[in-house]
């Protein structure tokens, strides 16, 4: 796991800046970027013009989840931080021709969870998600090659796998199943963050905050907590 994310992070810094070109084809040198743009009224990250239409941009997302499972129930709560990998991508479309205001969306694999102690023994959750992230973003262009872009919106997620490892008794069973000392399958909730784009290359941290009941129990709450650190690029 360690060779694969090295990897991928070395591909990710490794690619080349785009440039921004004229009407006709020829590069904007970036010493007249900024002039270009304010004279066509238009906002741009340093990857492409945003500007009056419907912009779309893609990207994709590598990083980290650092996760908690904080719960009523003793036998649930895994409030100690459990650290996982989150990587996915994103597709963001322009909402209006008079602000660079965006929708941002996509899909990614999460590694959740949380450790724990029950009756004397470590436990530690591991919670497998996809996610669908629905957020808004405010693309802020500090200079014609660096935005700042704060986001807020919420999520939905469906847990695909993981394990809940008892080491007292040395068993491990899903984490996702009916039995009581087990999670539901679905979760949801409000993430807050925010990012910054050097060109190309992109930087993010958000915080999820879960408002679902993933566990069995209805009179205990058991919520999923989250920060997520993640580099990436945008085309």
């Amino acid at each position: 796991m360690k060779k694969i994310l090295f990897l991928a992070f070395a591909v990710l810094l490794t690619l080349p800046a785009a440039a921004q070109y004229y009407p006709d084809g020829r590069p904007i040198p970036p010493s007249k970027r900024a002039e270009y743009y304010r004279q066509h009224g238009r906002y741009n990250d340093g990857r492409t013009v945003y500007g009056y239409g419907n912009n779309v941009y893609y990207g994709f997302r590598l990083g980290m989840a650092v996760a908690t499972v904080n719960s009523d129930a003793a036998v649930l709560d895994g409030s100690d931080a459990r650290t996982g990998l989150d990587v996915g991508a994103v597709v963001g479309t322009q909402l209006t021709n008079s602000a660079p205001l965006f929708f941002e969306t996509g899909l990614s694999y999460v590694e959740k969870g949380g450790k724990g102690n029950y009756d004397g023994n470590k436990f530690t959750y591991r919670l497998e998600y996809l996610e669908l992230p629905l957020l808004l973003k405010y693309k802020y262009q500090a200079t014609p090659d660096i935005s700042v872009e704060p986001f807020a919106g919420g999520y939905l997620a469906v847990g695909v796998g993981g394990k809940i490892k008892d080491y007292g008794h040395r068993e491990a069973y899903s984490s996702f199943s009916d039995d009581q000392a087990s999670f539901k399958r679905f979760d949801g909730g409000l993430r807050l963050g925010c990012g910054v784009s050097f060109q190309m290359l992109y930087l993010g941290v958000s915080y999820d905050i879960g408002l679902a009941n993933i566990g069995h129990y209805d009179f205990e709450d058991t919520r999923t907590g989250c920060f997520n650190l993640n580099v990436g690029v945008t085309f």
